[in-house]
């Protein structure tokens, strides 16, 4: 198995644990922000979104104009690293229009990586990141962000009344 393939087992590993929980989430309470007021689901699933988006596609091949149809310049800056989540829902997409971003988001990543030359993995990423100087380290970056996340989702869950989930 290549270090690419590991990278995208990884990046799908976390995925789906991710979705184990964020799809027991009911889409009512992802606005909710448990006290002290910090996050919400809604925010943790775009940011995700877009997380994805910057380490397994722009970094990696660059930005393209078709990139648009993927995930929007605003949602970029709405659930971006120095966005501050809000509890009011009208400033957001719906959840049904944040997890189709999500989703839309990691097909493409999947379909792109699938097709990622051997002689790119080693090269620096298109933008530079504070935690990782090649490509492929941005990949396994992907995967261990997601999880990060993912864990705020889980404690999120819990606050919200929901049972723990393995």
């Amino acid at each position: 198995m290549t270090r690419l393939q590991i990278a995208i087992d990884r990046i799908k590993f976390s995925r789906d644990y991710s979705l184990r929980l964020i799809d027991r989430v009911p889409q009512s309470e992802w606005f909710q922000m448990p006290s002290p007021s910090v996050t919400h689901v809604a925010w943790q699933v775009g940011h995700l979104a877009i997380a994805e988006y910057r380490l397994a596609l722009e970094r990696i091949r660059g930005e393209r104009l078709e990139d648009v149809s993927l995930i929007s310049q605003a949602f970029l800056k709405q659930f971006g690293k120095d966005s501050v989540p809000q509890s009011d829902s009208a400033k957001y997409p719906s959840p049904s229009d944040i997890r189709g971003v999500l989703d839309r988001v990691h097909s493409q990543s999947l379909h792109e990586l699938a097709q990622l030359l051997e002689s790119e993995w080693d090269k620096p990423p298109h933008k530079p990141h504070p935690l990782f100087k090649t490509k492929i380290d941005g990949l396994f970056w992907c995967a261990h962000h997601e999880m990060l996340h993912t864990g705020q989702i889980g404690l999120l869950r819990r606050l919200l009344g929901h049972s723990p989930m393995w």
